[in-house]
């Protein structure tokens, strides 16, 4: 079972994403084209063409879990445009949250942690 604390590192990635790929190009995609590691224990989300799917990618210390939610019907709300310099954008739980159940993290009214995290 996969627990999603708010110390995690959550990465989402604004690019379009060829679904055929597996744990191996969604890896592959965090090194070459984010120079992220893959193995670093961060979460990475991305999504399809049609925005209909998301894969969340994440490694747990023994081997990958990828994750799949495929929307039985429309697409996912939100979705930030890739920038000229930025392809990632950090998302915290409760935006993690939002996203997967198919509301807009950038519009929501979310509470202030009422101690910082640190990274």
């Amino acid at each position: 079972m996969i627990q999603i604390t708010p110390h995690m590192r959550i990465y989402l990635y604004k690019g379009i994403v060829d679904f055929r790929k597996g744990i191996d190009g969604l890896a592959g995609i965090c090194r070459k084209e984010l120079n992220q590691d893959p193995f670093s224990g961060s979460m990475y989300i991305f999504s399809n063409k049609s925005h209909r799917t998301l894969k969340i990618l994440l490694y747990d210390g023994q081997g990958f879990w990828m994750f799949v939610k495929r929307l039985s019907k429309g697409r996912f709300k939100w979705w930030p445009q890739p920038g000229k310099d930025e392809q990632l954008k950090k998302l915290s739980v409760p935006e993690l949250h939002l996203l997967i159940w198919n509301g807009d993290p950038q519009s929501a009214i979310i509470g202030e942690n009422w101690k910082k995290i640190i990274e």
